[in-house]
């Protein structure tokens, strides 16, 4: 029987859960450690974080993302699964832009910098829209307003220049 999502080959999604139990990494066992330190400094910024790890690159990318919904699905919070050379990534907290913009830094090949770049990328603060949005409004209106100005000083330029010939 088809499962519901295509998930990569040789991992079973019972076998992913009860490893990340314990400390939300699942991943070979020398690179636990680091990828723990990674899931609690999310954990510190209010993220929770789990990260699988798997051992070779599945048919498709979309298969690590089909990993990373049914174990977000299953557990909650925010789900990272990293092959060798792809990424997938599933959050009930992070919005879609945030999520593939964290995304995009995990490229590395190293499942440790990978995490590290992924975490720093969702907990940055993002830019301040509304000041930034403030700014453009003050130089579009200064803008405007310089415009008119120029258009009134050689208005009145014009103007005179107009009336002095009739003067004489």
């Amino acid at each position: 029987m088809p499962s519901a999502t295509d998930l990569p080959p040789s991992v079973t999604l019972e076998q992913v859960l009860a490893d990340l139990a314990d400390d939300g990494v699942s991943a070979p066992s020398d690179r636990v450690d680091d990828l723990v330190e990674q899931v609690e400094r999310a954990h510190d910024h209010g993220i929770e974080l789990r990260v699988i790890v798997v051992d070779r690159d599945p048919r498709i990318d979309s298969q690590l993302r089909d990993l990373a919904t049914e174990v977000g699905s299953e557990q909650g919070g925010t789900v990272l699964v990293l092959s060798p050379g792809w990424v997938g990534a599933y959050s009930d907290s992070l919005d879609r832009v945030t999520l593939e913009a964290a995304q995009d830094r995990t490229y590395t090949g190293d499942p440790v910098v990978s995490t590290r770049n992924f975490v720093d990328s969702i907990t940055e603060p993002g830019p301040d829209w509304t000041a930034w949005t403030v700014v453009l409004i003050v130089l579009v209106a200064a803008a405007a307003g310089a415009t008119a100005a120029a258009k009134a000083v050689r208005r009145r330029k014009d103007e005179a220049a107009f009336v002095e010939p009739d003067a004489r």
